[in-house]
Parts: structure tokens; sequence; C-alpha cells
């Protein structure tokens, strides 16, 4: 009767616990066990409880499932049979048809045990024998991440590791193979005698990642072997070398860290190979070759942030050699910048590294200061405010020109909306650059200017729109004509100061209604000039929309500021636009021009198309450059490129993709290639070749193939 009322009492304590709030029922259940089940059968004089049908038993977290359980309180035993489940506190549960455990479930026997793991993979064994509650030793076991085949279940999966024993080590987090043999497609590929890898619940742990076999007819075949290292919580790195049959040993690095106020991170490679010249030719002997690089971002406060940028190459076709990037300039930078309100301020120091043949690298200016300052006034009520920039920069070479400069420009805006909905905006500036010079070129037969100019330049400027817009149907039209009329002084660029920021001058849609249309502060766009535009657009109800935007620009004064083939040379510019039609999410074009104002020729036309789904996409970019400015592109004549890219997703595992690139004035094929990808829970396959017929610094036309094979959850 005292062990009936005792077992009643116990059931009346975990009915109470069921009936606390979530952190109380913790606590309660953490020291009683809990069983329900259809029929439950208590032999007080043996102690022994018996539960058949639907059983749940449940201590510290632990669940045990199955048709009968068996607890005999004097040995501390639960046996369990018939479909048995073991669900543990890490998410992984324990499929069986007998088990022997105490009764805490820390400890036991289990025969022909099958585990589901968190991440959904899977372990067999014969049996199975539990103890210290956090470690499941195994014989006879398979492991794989893989379904089965719904049709043939007996096939086996596309890879496996079988071995004699497996241990799992919950609290080490370990699963450890002895005597394993690694199976692809039911194929034996691999055998270790020992292997040890991570459980499902680890984020992040050392070890080899997945390798990258690839041949190219610079390197010759070549294999990427990278191995991951958790250095701290907050830090790891990765070393990867690169084995190639042409060019020896590259050893590749990483490193990453994130602190509590920001992250950097940076790599590099080395190698001890054939020596050569900046135009790739072996020079004899053998020489280290490099590359360096970095990144860094950190936070001081809500209002400031620093941080560094570098990136450096010991010579000019390293990069291109071995295909690490294909910038043709290097930009090393430290600064430090804040933003408060509309207001912004910043620091920065620049140098460049050039790798084009034709760079000197002497001749390449260090940026040391560069300190620009914004400030943006709030809104007074009839909506105008004030704006001030200034600016800080020095310039300094081995060969060549020099400068210092202070620039200050202060301004005024005012929009104006009337009644009627016209809106008009009216702006002033003025502005005051000073420049200290030395060795500028100032043209063909005159000697080297050095010493101090400076310039003031006032302006002033009225914009006026008139958006209208209707609704037909399912349909909102809009038209909006823009006339904006600008005026500052002739004469605004001394041939004192040099062209530094301001070389890469393209005239396009995007500052048509631009007050200044230079990048930079070197040079000032002057005199009264007129734009003027016409947007004019449809947008339907179901998220469709067709935009046309057009231009030209009037100036009073036809002087030399412009390049004769920029297309804003002459009394008129050309025209330039940009039409965007997407009729729906499957469908979208955009196409930008510039055309001639006076035979209406196009001399430049970017087109680009996307039309397809998620699983099926057709890409198309084509350009066409007439006559485009010398300083923007280096290359004379038209310039003419058509680039597909295509991406198809044939069932759900399988996705073809490829692009091609062709030069339309007589070039031919730049590139082609093409990938195939294999995917599923358990398994990536990419296999990709890739032909590329351009010269580039003493790297010959060259066919790059490469092939991963990567194993989930192995590693």
């Amino acid at each position: 009767m005292v062990r009936r009322h005792l077992a009643a009492a116990v059931l009346f304590l975990a009915l109470q616990a069921v009936m606390l709030p979530a952190a109380a029922q913790e606590e309660a259940f953490a020291d009683y066990i809990v069983m329900q089940a259809d029929d439950v059968r208590y032999d007080d004089v043996n102690g022994i409880t018996t539960a058949t049908g639907n059983v749940e038993f449940a201590y510290q977290g632990r669940i045990l499932q199955a048709d009968t359980v068996t607890y005999n309180e004097t040995t501390d035993l639960v046996i369990a049979t018939g479909n048995v489940v073991l669900v543990e506190p890490t998410g992984e549960v324990l499929f069986s048809e007998y088990a022997e455990m105490t009764g805490d479930l820390h400890e036991g026997l289990i025969d022909g045990i099958r585990i589901l793991l968190s991440d959904n993979s899977r372990l067999a064994a014969n049996g199975a024998r539990r103890f210290e509650g956090r470690v499941t030793e195994m014989s006879k076991a398979v492991y794989s991440p893989c379904e089965l085949c719904q049709e043939n279940p007996s096939d086996a999966p596309f890879w496996q590791v079988k071995a004699d024993r497996v241990i799992h080590d919950q609290t080490l987090q370990d699963i450890i193979y002895h005597d394993a043999t690694l199976e692809l497609f039911g194929l034996p590929v691999l055998y270790t005698p020992y292997l040890r890898l991570p459980d499902p619940t680890v984020d992040r742990r050392s070890g080899l990642l997945t390798p990258r076999f690839g041949s190219s007819s610079t390197l010759g075949y070549n294999i990427l072997i990278p191995y991951y290292f958790v250095l701290d919580p907050n830090r790891d790195a990765t070393v990867s070398p690169l084995i190639t049959e042409d060019e020896g040993l590259v050893m590749f690095g990483e490193y990453r860290e994130r602190t509590q106020t920001g992250i950097y991170a940076l790599d590099g490679s080395i190698t001890y190979t054939d020596a050569r010249d900046n135009f790739g030719a072996k020079t004899g002997g053998q020489e280290e070759r490099w590359h360096a690089r970095g990144e860094g971002l950190w936070n001081y406060g809500p209002t400031w942030q620093y941080g560094f940028e570098f990136f450096r190459s010991s010579d000019d076709s390293y990069l291109s050699r071995y295909s690490i990037d294909d910038s043709d300039t290097l930009t090393t930078s430290v600064y430090v910048e804040g933003f408060r309100g509309r207001s912004y301020a910043s620091a920065f120091g620049y140098a460049f590294q050039g790798l084009r043949q034709a760079d000197d690298q002497d001749a390449i200016p260090l940026a040391l200061p560069e300190l620009d300052y914004s400030l943006v006034t709030d809104p007074d009520s009839w909506g105008g405010f004030f704006t001030v920039d200034g600016k800080i920069r020095s310039l300094t070479r081995d060969e060549g020109a020099e400068s210092n400069v202070i620039s200050l420009k202060g301004g005024w805006e005012r929009p104006l909306l009337t009644e009627s909905g016209h809106l008009f905006t009216v702006r002033g500036s003025l502005r005051g650059d000073a420049y200290d010079v030395d060795d500028v070129n100032v043209g063909p037969g005159k000697s080297l200017e050095s010493g101090f100019v400076g310039r003031i330049v006032p302006q002033a400027s009225l914009e006026w729109r008139y958006p209208m817009m209707r609704t037909i149907g399912t349909i909102q039209q809009t038209i909006e004509p823009i006339v904006q009329a600008v005026w500052s002084p002739n004469g605004s660029n001394p041939e004192g100061i040099p062209n530094e920021d301001s070389q890469d001058f393209e005239f396009d849609e995007i500052n048509l209604f631009s007050t200044n249309r230079f990048t930079g502060i070197d040079r000032v766009e002057g005199g009264l000039r007129i734009n003027y535009g016409l947007r004019i657009g449809a947008f339907g109800f179901g998220g469709g929309r067709s935009e046309l935007l057009i231009g030209q620009t009037w100036r009073e004064r036809d002087d030399n500021t412009f390049a004769p083939e920029s297309g804003f040379d002459g009394h008129f510019s050309d025209y330039v636009g940009r039409l965007v039609i997407s009729p729906s999410r499957y469908v979208n074009l955009l196409y930008r021009f510039r055309i001639d104002d006076e035979e209406f020729s196009f001399k430049r036309s970017e087109l680009g198309v996307r039309v397809g789904s998620e699983r099926a996409v057709l890409g198309v970019a084509y350009i066409r450059l007439d006559e485009a400015a010398g300083n923007v592109v280096d290359t004379d004549g038209t310039r003419e490129q058509i680039m597909t890219t295509a991406r198809l997703q044939v069932q759900d595992e399988w996705v073809l993709s490829g692009d091609w690139r062709e030069d339309l004035q007589g070039g031919g094929t730049i590139s082609y290639s093409g990938a195939i990808t294999y995917e599923n829970e358990c398994i990536a396959i990419t296999g990709r070749a890739e032909r590329r017929l351009t010269s580039n610094i003493g790297i010959d036309p060259e066919t790059v193939l490469f092939f991963t094979v990567e194993l989930r959850t192995l590693g």
C-alpha cells in the first residue's frame, strides 16, 4: 500500500508540474520519472511497473517511446520492446526494437539501432551500448546523410561510410570511425583505420574542406586542398596549398577575426617559381611571387567608423596567371568617416599599384590626406536648406605633377510646389578652390607650371517639373516634362589646375540634370546651359511597368572643356535616355542610349534583357560604343560586344549553366564557358569548363577545367 501511495504521489506531482509555467515545468520534471500509456500495471511486491500501448517514458529531457516498457525500481532497469524510439535533448532520435537502459536513460544496450541525427543524417548498426549518458558505441555501423531511393530502397545511397566500430561522443561532439571505408555509389573508394569528424551539433571545427580539382593550359593539372583552422570563437584561418603541374606549389592563406567593434580579414598567396618580367616573359632563374590583400572596418561610437583596405602584388602578371583577380589597378587605403543626420565627414589616404603594361608606377600619385566634409541643414518652414562642402587633398608623385588643394562650397536650395502641380527648385552656390601645384604640364611647347592658382565659382540654377498622371483601367500613366537652367561663369578651369579626379567624364541620362557633371573638383562646368527632357511611364496595378526618359542639353558657349567624342561638345549635346520595360517579374529589359544630335545615329547602345523564372533564365547584355572619349576607354574605334548567360534547373537536382562573350567588331569570340551541377541533401558535384581566347600580360588563350565533389556533413 505504501508503494501504491508513493506511486500515486509521483503521478500527482507530475500532473501538477504540467500545470506550471514553462520554466517551472522544467524544474519539476527534472526530479521525477513521468510515464504515460494506454495501460499501466504496478507490482508492489517486486517493485515492477509495466506499461503497454503507446508508452512514453520521460526523464530529464529524454523521452522513451515503445509498445511495452517495464521499469524495475529495485534494479533501476528499463526494458523497452516494440517500435522503440528514444529522443535526446540534442534533437537526435534513436530507433530500435529492443533496448535495456537504466532508469535515467543514460546507459544501456540497444539492439539493431538506427539513429536520426539533428541534421537528418543517419547512423545504423547491429547493436549499440550507451554509457555515461553521452557516449554511444556501435558495432558494424553505416553512416550516410543521403535519403534512400523510394523506388528501390535497397540500392546503395550516393555515399556512405561503413565502419567496424563507431563512437558518438555527445560531450566532445565527435563521431569516431574505426576501420572505416568510404563508398561512392556503392563502390569503395577510400579506406582509413581511423576517422574523426564533428557531429551535426558543431557549427565550426578545424579540418579539411572540399578540395578542387582542375586543369588549365597555363597551370596544367592542379588541385587546391584547403584546411580550415578554428582559432577562437571569433577567429579562424584557412590554409590552401595549390599544387600545379607547370607552376609548382602556391600557398594561399586567409585569416578572419571579429572584434567587439568590427571585423577584419586578410588573405594572400606566395610561390617560388620562374622569374618573369611585367610582360609575363621568363627572365631566367627563380623568384618569389606573391599577393597580399585585406580589409577591415570598426565602429567608434554611434557616429564614427574607421578601417583599411589594401591590395598589392609582386608584379603585373601574377594575379592573372593564377586566376586570383582581373583588376588592372590595385587600391590601398586607410580611412575614418563619420555620419550624423544628413552630414558626413571623412579622412582618407590612397595608394595605387598599376598592373597595365603602360603604367609607370613612379607617375601614379599617392593621395594623402584627402579630407571631406558635407553639411546639410534641416529644412526651414518653407522647405529651404543650406549645404556646406569642403575638401582638402594632397597628391604627390616620384615623377610628374604634384598638387595640394583646399576647396570650400556653400549652397542653398528651396523647392516650391504650386497649387496647380508645378514643382520649381531654386539652387544657388558659391565655391572657392585654392591650389598649390608643382610641375604641371599646361600644354605642348609650354614650360611646366608651379605655384599658386585659384578660382571662385558662383552658380545658380532653376529647375521646373510638371508631373501629370491619369489612370486608364488597371494602368496608371505618367508624363513629366523637366527643364533646368544653370548658370556659372565661363573660364572656370585655369590651365594651371591639373585634372586628377575628373578624367572619366561620360555624358548619359544619369547626369543629364546635374548642375556639374564632372565627378571630382578639378574641373568645373561653366557657362549658361539648359537641360531639358521628358519622362513617360506606365505602371500596372499588378506590378508591371514601362518607363522612358530622354533629354538633351544646350550650352550657350562652345568650348574645349569636354572632349569631342564625349557627345557634349558643341552648343547642343547628343540625346541621352533610358528605356525600361518590365511587364512581369519574368521579363526585364533595360536599354540605355546616346544619339547624335545631328545625324541621329546611335553613339552608345547598352541593352540588358533577362527572361525567365528561378528554374530557367536567359540573360543578354549588348553594348556598342562609337567614338568614346579617350579618357574613358583606352582603345580606338567602335567597340561592340554581346554576352549571353543561361541557367536551367532540370528537376530539383540538376543545374546547367553557361555564358558566351563575343566581339562583334571582328575580334571573334572572347570567351565561353559551361557548368553542370548536381546537388541534393548529401552531395554536390560541380564541373565547369571555360575557354578564354584573349591574351593578357604574357598569358596566351587558355582552357580552364575544374571539378569538385562535396560530401555534405563529412567534415
